[in-house]
Parts: structure tokens; C-alpha cells; sequence
């Protein structure tokens, strides 16, 4: 038996740094990651997916990104298998129950709103975890597991939520249990578990047979999210029970976090020479934790640099946390501007208040006046 393994598509989803057309293209680009698992299964020979959780961002929807999703549903061909997860629990206000989604939903799709086992063909079950609410009260994972025996029967366990070996929450009711789900592993109750809510491709334990698939579409910086873009194709030996998992790359988008120290103009032409290099920048997301101390003209070419390719990438700019550049004006960079009287003193006193420190609002406001300073004497307007 051979199935694809996802989760975390969370259709719908914003971030709040992208404007213009790049927050629809990378919708456009969610979608597209679903629509796309048709193909693959059409050439691994999938015979079903099963989402993991958290198909979509929110309960409460535009109807036009219900309709656009499931009809990237539709596309895939093969029976998809949905677990309500945190984001879209079953509750009072569930997507799922909508008269939209119901009206709407693809013969292929399935929810699994119930929890326990159910066939997908004669020995082969898929035994469901479904989250009611945000917050539960319990490990739904392992009550789902309740009352299985080992019976030849091939089962997938899906589940949604942290495991308590990733992330030891004592005070997490709903944490899954890692030692209950090998149980049932090493007893023959269940051959797989496939999860959902960690956005990163993550093997738990040592079995081989616990497996977050992450998000197919990147979700988060690299430095948090540090292997998304994945599904999992699975196979299960129904003779013998043996797993082989194997990843496939199906996102198209890179959120980049880049650390940087500056201190000269060299390294601003380094930083743009990195920057220029990095391909796809229509779907690239570029953070920036940049340190050092620049001089007024050096900070003017990096404002440029910047500005540059916020015109090119999906999204560019300083990640303001842990940004500490230092702006001091060069001794003699403003000296040989060919301004005299009283336009010179007033260049003195920038200078001086730029330097000073003392007054970060006072500083700063030294600090743009003398970069524009500077472009106007290029353009050869002063």
C-alpha cells in the first residue's frame, strides 16, 4: 500500500509583510502545492492522502478561498483523507459542517470527523485523531488507539499536536504520548502515524514510522522552520508490515533569514552582491539582522540597496529585534561639499548631533537629513 503523507496546508493563510501581489501569489502558491499532489500521486502510484491537520487557517473563511480549495481537492484525483486540527477543530462554527463546504466538497474528499478507525478498502483502516476545540482536554491520539488489536489489519494512525519527547509540557493535557503510540506500533495495532501541527519534515523516535510531514509550503523563517516544503510518500508492506518513507520537495517558496554585520562599504556591497545572487526573488522572503556601524554615506548606499530589491523580492526588510546598525558620520565626509555661510554651520550641527547620541530621535533625524543632503549634492543639486 502506497499513500502521501501531508499536513499544515492551511489554505488561507496571510503574512502580514507581504503586500501588493505577492500575499495572492503565495495563496496562489499554497493552492497550487494541494493541486500539485495529483501529478505526484498519478507517478508514485498513491492510492490515497491523508492531511494531517490544519487544512485550513481558520474556521471562518472567505467562501472564495473554500471554493478555490476544494476544487484544488478535486484535481488531486485520489481519495483525500482531512483531520480537523487546531486551527480548524470541529466545533459549533466548523468549516467543515458549513453549507458551503458540504455543498461544495468533492466526491474524493473525506473528512475524518470521527475518532477510531475506519475502512479505506478491505485491510486497510485509517484510524483518526479529530480535534473539537482549540483546546483539548486530553491526548486524542492515544484514546483513539483504544480497544485495537493486532487483527492483520494495516492501519494509519493520524493525529494532530505536539508529542511529548519534541516538546515535555507538563502542564499540555493534549500532548500525544510517544511510548502509547510505539505500543501500538510494536503490538501490530498500527503500522504508521502520520502528524501534523510541526511545520518541519521531523522523524519522532527511532521506529521509522512516526512521521511529521511539515507544511508543503514554507509557513516561517528558516531559522524556525528549518525543512518545510515536504509531503511524505509512504509505502506499508501489507505482508509484513515493514515502512519505507520518502520525502518529496513540492514547495516553491523561501522565507530566508540572513545575519549580517556592517561596517564599511565593502560590506554593503557584499550584502548586495548575496542579495542579487539569490534566485526566485519573486517567492523569496529576505529578513535582515544586520549589525555594525556605518557611516552616513555607507548607510545612504545601504537604504538604496534596500530599496532596490524591495522592488524585486516578494518581501525584504530588517528584522528590527535584533538590528542594531550604528550610524557616525566619517571624519571629513562632509567637509568638501562646496557649501559655505550659514548652510555650513547648519551641516556642523547635523554632524554634531548625529555624533552625539545622547538624543536617539534627535540622532536619527541628523542622520536622514545629511543622507539627503548627500543625494542632493550627488545629483549635483545642492
Amino acid at each position: 500500500m502506497r499513500f502521501v503523507h501531508t499536513a499544515d496546508w492551511q489554505l488561507g493563510m496571510t503574512r502580514h509583510f507581504l503586500a501588493g501581489d505577492a500575499q495572492p501569489r503565495y495563496s496562489a502558491a499554497r493552492r497550487g502545492a494541494v493541486a500539485g499532489l495529483g501529478a505526484l500521486a498519478a507517478e508514485v502510484g498513491a492510492e490515497f492522502v491523508v492531511v494531517a491537520g490544519d487544512v485550513f487557517e481558520d474556521n471562518q473563511l472567505d467562501p472564495q478561498i473554500i471554493s478555490q480549495s476544494l476544487e484544488a481537492m478535486r484535481t488531486i484525483g485520489i481519495p483525500i483523507y482531512l483531520l480537523p486540527g487546531n486551527h480548524d477543530p470541529l466545533d459549533a462554527a466548523s468549516v467543515y459542517t458549513s453549507a458551503l463546504f458540504t455543498a461544495e466538497c468533492p466526491d474524493n474528499v473525506v473528512v475524518l470527523d470521527t475518532a477510531g478507525a475506519q475502512q479505506v478498502r478491505p485491510g486497510v483502516e485509517i484510524v483518526a485523531a479529530p480535534w473539537r476545540s482549540k483546546r483539548p482536554t486530553t491526548d486524542l491520539a492515544t484514546a483513539a488507539l483504544d480497544g485495537l488489536d493486532a487483527d492483520g489489519t494495516t492501519r494509519i494512525l493520524v493525529a494532530h499536536g505536539g508529542v511529548d519527547v519534541l516538546d515535555p509540557d507538563p502542564t499540555n493535557p493534549a500532548l500525544i504520548h510517544l511510548a502509547s503510540i510505539e505500543d501500538a506500533l510494536s503490538r501490530g495495532a498500527i503500522h504508521y502515524v502520520a502528524l501534523g501541527d510541526k511545520h518541519s519534515r521531523t522523524q519522532v523516535g527511532a521506529t521509522g514510522r512516526v512521521w511529521y510531514s511539515g507544511s508543503p509550503e514554507v509557513t516561517n523563517y528558516d531559522d524556525i522552520e528549518s525543512d518545510s516544503g515536504h509531503v511524505l510518500v509512504v509505502d506499508v508492506d501489507e505482508a509484513d508490515g515493514t515502512v519505507h518513507v520518502e520525502p518529496r520537495h513540492v514547495g516553491s517558496w523561501r522565507f530566508l533569514t540572513l545575519h549580517r554585520q556592517l561596517d564599511s562599504g565593502r560590506d554593503v556591497a557584499d550584502l548586495d552582491i548575496n542579495l542579487d545572487q539569490l534566485p526566485d526573488k519573486d517567492r523569496t522572503v529576505v529578513r535582515l539582522a544586520l549589525t555594525g556601524s556605518l557611516s552616513v554615506t555607507d548607510r545612504a548606499s545601504l537604504d538604496a540597496c534596500l530599496d532596490r530589491y524591495s522592488r524585486l523580492f516578494a518581501w525584504v526588510g530588517t528584522w528590527k529585534r535584533h538590528t542594531d546598525l550604528v550610524v557616525i558620520p566619517a571624519d571629513g565626509e562632509f567637509t568638501d561639499l562646496g557649501i559655505g555661510g550659514f548652510a555650513a554651520d547648519a551641516v556642523e550641527e547635523l554632524v554634531a548631533a548625529a555624533r552625539g547620541g545622547a538624543d536617539s530621535a534627535a540622532a536619527d533625524d541628523a542622520h536622514a537629513a545629511l543622507a539627503l543632503l548627500l543625494r542632493l549634492v550627488d545629483r549635483g543639486a545642492a
